[in-house]
């Protein structure tokens, strides 16, 4: 029998983002996520996890750098590489989202909720 692995010398895996997430707390998932990120710097499933932890604790920006971040890692994977098909959609649909909040309105395109005088 091995003895276990420690801990200290253990990289995140990369699902570790969202494990055991409390709202909470969302801080210290955002701290475990950037870890994440750092011991998988070409993987765009940490950016895209840490992207929706950043949304749900409201920072928008940083939300969407992470968004953006994975679908540039999930088009520079190797081609004999296959994501799972519904992280490729959540990314595209994420990044998608980042790019029509970011892109300015059109000329005559009404107003955002909210802003009406």
């Amino acid at each position: 029998m091995s003895a276990p692995s420690d801990p200290t010398t253990t990289l995140p895996g990369l699902g570790d983002c969202l494990r055991q997430v409390e709202i909470k707390r969302l801080k210290k998932a955002l701290n475990r996520c950037d870890g994440v990120v750092e011991a998988h710097p070409q993987q765009p499933q940490p950016r895209n996890e840490r992207a929706l932890l950043h949304s749900l604790a409201g920072d928008n920006q940083a939300a969407c750098r992470d968004s953006l971040a994975a679908e540039q890692l999930l088009k520079q994977l190797p081609k004999t590489t296959s994501p799972d098909p519904l992280l490729v959609e959540e990314i595209q649909l994420r990044a998608k989202s980042c790019r029509s909040l970011t892109s300015a309105p059109a000329a005559g395109a009404p107003s955002p909720a909210g802003s009406a005088g």
